[in-house]
């Protein structure tokens, strides 16, 4: 039988079983998994659960409580299901995460409703990552449900620590050794497919000074006053770090923000400490341990003698940029052409502005591509957003296109 006639039929299995995909879709949008506080193991159990109705059986690979505990999250369980087929073959993983970002303010529908509208499924994860659930365990569905020979294997990775960037979640199943696929796709959108992706750096910057009473700040050393010069000399990098470029189509160049301050006792207390939590954006053509060192001493310098202070600066994260690996060439042209043929344009091939768990299979020399259910442009979905959305015809397609490509690479 032909590819296009294969094609045909796993595109029809798809469509006579799209609503039992968006039920699914539905029943673990409904399970809450904020990170922080990262109680994630109750929606591992349910998936588990969930893929018994199929025949199928999910490993559970729980991490310690203790490393978990340490790590600032309260539980997790990775889930392998594993699909060995008759034939030599490549390994393919498809990886989705479960954790999310806690919901906010500003919804207009429940967070965890799963509802319906307008053509629309409404909740926190649906386009990042639960909608890549469905999308990949429905995908496989109908690829096996042709009943034709494959060859290799197929892995569904579903990991829980993302929002926390991955070192509990897929780099714990790689350097457990659980799991080493020949390639692996990850959670994407629709209309593009995303081969790089910048990196991060995190750090914690805490500025000591001494506290004293508001009616005598001359006694005492005020944390918030060193800390502005922080903050002023990193908002004065910005201008310069948009001179720096990315050469891939996608990727701009790098960012620096101060995500969250928290500092002070009292309103009438000069503050004897402030901690600021700060994000830096790297493109992949930049060196991490050059960027690190360059904002240690930034951070130094800004606070250099000024009396009674002192500044403590601790890393929280490291995630570095993924890059094409050799072999990602023939996982892209693959979901392109299979998406050119499902929606009918030709999608491009990108970078990422963002980070994520992906970089972890590279880092392990695993060719990776980004590709799954989701508009053209992440605030189009208000992904970690109030009312994140997913359109079902968006779903259903990114179905098709994986179902396709799972054919081009275990097809006997």
């Amino acid at each position: 039988m032909t590819k296009t006639a294969l094609s045909a039929q796993l595109a029809s299995w798809i469509d006579s079983h799209f609503d039992e995909e968006v039920g699914f879709l539905q029943k673990i949008v409904r399970i809450p998994t904020d990170t922080p506080p990262g109680n994630n193991a109750p929606h591992a159990d349910a998936v588990a659960e969930l893929i018994t109705a199929w025949g199928w059986q999910a490993e559970k690979h729980p991490v310690p409580a203790a490393t978990v505990k340490d790590y600032g999250m309260e539980s997790i369980t990775n889930l392998i299901v594993r699909r060995k087929y008759a034939g030599d073959g490549p390994t393919l993983a498809l990886n989705a995460h479960g954790d999310v970002v806690p919901p906010g303010e500003g919804w207009s529908k429940q967070p965890y409703g799963g509802e319906i509208e307008n053509g629309r499924i409404y909740g926190r994860a649906t386009t990042v990552s639960k909608g890549d659930f469905a999308t990949y365990i429905f995908a496989v569905r109908a690829l096996e449900a042709l009943g034709v020979p494959l060859k290799g294997a197929l892995e569904l990775h579903f990991t829980y620590d993302e929002e926390f960037g991955g070192l509990l979640g897929p780099a714990w199943l790689l350097e457990n050794g659980l799991s080493k696929p020949d390639l692996v796709i990850g959670p994407g959108f629709s209309y593009n497919v995303v081969t790089a992706h910048n990196a991060c750096l995190q750090f914690e910057v805490t500025v000591h000074g001494k506290a004293t009473h508001g009616s005598m700040p001359e006694t005492g050393h005020d944390a918030l006053q060193a800390a502005t010069k922080v903050l002023q000399a990193i908002y004065a990098k910005l201008p310069e770090l948009k001179k720096i470029s990315s050469a891939i189509p996608g990727i701009t160049h790098p960012t620096m923000i101060v995500g969250r301050i928290d500092g002070g006792t009292n309103t009438n207390v000069v503050p004897g400490k402030v901690v600021l939590k700060m994000d830096r954006r790297m493109i992949p053509e930049e060196d991490p341990v050059a960027v690190e060192a360059e904002v240690r001493a930034m951070i130094a310098a800004a606070v250099d003698g000024l009396p009674g202070i002192r500044v403590e600066i601790k890393r929280l994260l490291l995630a570095r940029a993924l890059r094409p690996l050799p072999g990602h060439e023939k996982l892209l042209a693959s979901v392109q052409a299979n998406a050119l043929a499902v929606l009918g344009e030709a999608i491009p091939a990108n970078g990422s502005a963002l980070y994520t768990d992906a970089r972890l299979y590279g880092e392990h020399g695993i060719p990776v591509v980004l590709y799954g259910a989701g508009p053209r442009t992440l605030m189009e979905s208000n992904a970690k957003q109030a009312d994140e959305n997913l359109a079902l015809d968006d779903l259903r397609k990114a179905t098709k296109v994986i179902a396709m490509t799972l054919l081009d690479f275990l097809a006997a």
